[in-house]
């Protein structure tokens, strides 16, 4: 081997490894700028023999020109969505419904997750490197954001470790943690640039940017959560195990995943996330919880466009109190009148909410009563 090609191989191999120590097991050995001394490093080799630059290479997340629009793209494997649930009752009803379509009376058990509040993506590989991104769009058909993708360091540009599928198709949620956000949004105040209202929209508008450089500079990361298509290559028959073979390729993980058997140990699960749900530095709304052995969802099956053996164990909405400065009744085209309260701005799940309509009259009777009076304090959720 020249000893050019030598030495540019032996810098991505040390690149790829400490991107898999920082963003897969949180165990970085370098500081930043070492790790951006070894980049340099693999730049300026790879300027000088641009015959040896591979699209794999940790120098090519970024360079591709801006798109027009973004192309189609059919999943092999529907992305479909999960059913929810709202309140532990329902939770019950669900694990008992499975237990009946099972025959079982045993003690299920479940691999229980994060539902994290970003936007679900699909990532293929073949042969171990990254050859196409998608977001879920209707389940069927989305949009090729590959180029955006490529420019988040949490994802690998190539699998790395054994027995790596001929093509495997690897889903996940790409987020925005709080942090990131809100430097990115003071940044945006100091330029009167464009500010989000909150880190979901914030990373669903990073990755349909048009441009991979603007995507390339916002602060995202990277969750795995499953497997669609599978084709050349074998995966463990655990959900769990599933996922911990993802981490072994250097596909980032959250350490909050957990086995539970039996109804009460996803009680506690939920629990225990609700209470720390503000301390993880990132935004969720739930909990999702999956039957843990793949011969068993084989056997449940799907209904409609969600699986029988899954589901979001969400959180009740958050709430805020604040202050009504009036309200304002408008008609519609139709005629219809519609009460809009005029509200003191407050944050509420990440979203600044100033207004409020008041069309629900149930609810109304018991957020609002009728002897709500401008400048009261209101509960807005």
């Amino acid at each position: 081997m020249e000893p050019n090609n030598k030495k540019i191989n032996q810098l991505r191999t040390s690149l790829r490894h400490h991107e898999y120590l920082y963003h897969v097991l949180d165990a970085p050995e370098i500081p930043d700028a070492e790790y951006d001394r070894l980049m340099r490093e693999l730049r300026t080799l790879e300027e000088a023999h641009p015959e040896l630059i591979t699209a794999d290479s940790p120098t090519q997340r970024v360079g591709a020109a801006p798109l027009t629009a973004f192309d189609q793209v059919r999943h092999e494997v529907p992305m479909l969505s999960l059913d929810n649930v709202f309140d532990e009752d329902s939770y019950l009803a669900f694990y008992k419904r499975v237990q009946d379509r099972l025959k079982s009376s045993e003690p299920l058990t479940f691999c229980c997750e994060l539902k994290l509040d970003g936007l679900a993506v699909s990532l293929l590989y073949e042969d171990g490197e990254l050859v196409r991104a998608a977001t879920r769009g209707d389940g069927t058909t989305g949009e090729n954001i590959t180029a955006n993708v490529r420019t988040i360091r949490a994802i690998p540009l190539r699998l790395i470790g054994d027995n790596i599928p001929r093509r495997v198709e690897v889903r996940g949620e790409v987020f925005m943690p709080q942090a990131g956000f809100e430097k990115m949004n003071d940044e945006a105040r100091r330029k009167d640039g464009k500010v989000f209202a909150n880190p979901r929209n914030a990373a669903a508008g990073s990755l349909r940017q048009l441009d991979p450089r603007i995507t390339a500079k916002r602060p995202l990361t990277f969750f795995c959560y499953g497997v669609g298509l599978l084709e050349g290559g074998e995966l463990p028959r655990s959900h769990y195990q599933r996922l911990m073979q993802f981490k072994a390729w250097g596909l980032p993980v959250s350490d909050r995943v957990r086995l539970c058997t039996g109804s009460d140990q996803v009680l506690a699960f939920y629990r225990q996330v609700e209470q720390d749900r503000s301390q993880l530095g990132f935004d969720i709304d739930g909990v999702v919880v999956k039957i843990d052995d793949i011969d068993l969802q084989e056997r449940l099956g799907f209904v409609a466009r969600a699986p029988r053996w899954a589901t979001a164990f969400k959180f009740p909405a958050q709430e805020q109190i604040t202050v009504v400065r009036e309200v304002e009744f408008q008609v519609g085209r139709t005629g219809a009148i519609t009460p809009v309260a005029r509200l003191e701005p407050v944050l509420v799940a990440g979203v600044t909410v100033s207004n409020a309509t008041l069309h629900n009259a149930d609810e109304n009777r018991t957020s609002w009563p009728a002897d709500r009076r401008y400048g009261d304090r209101a509960p807005c959720r």
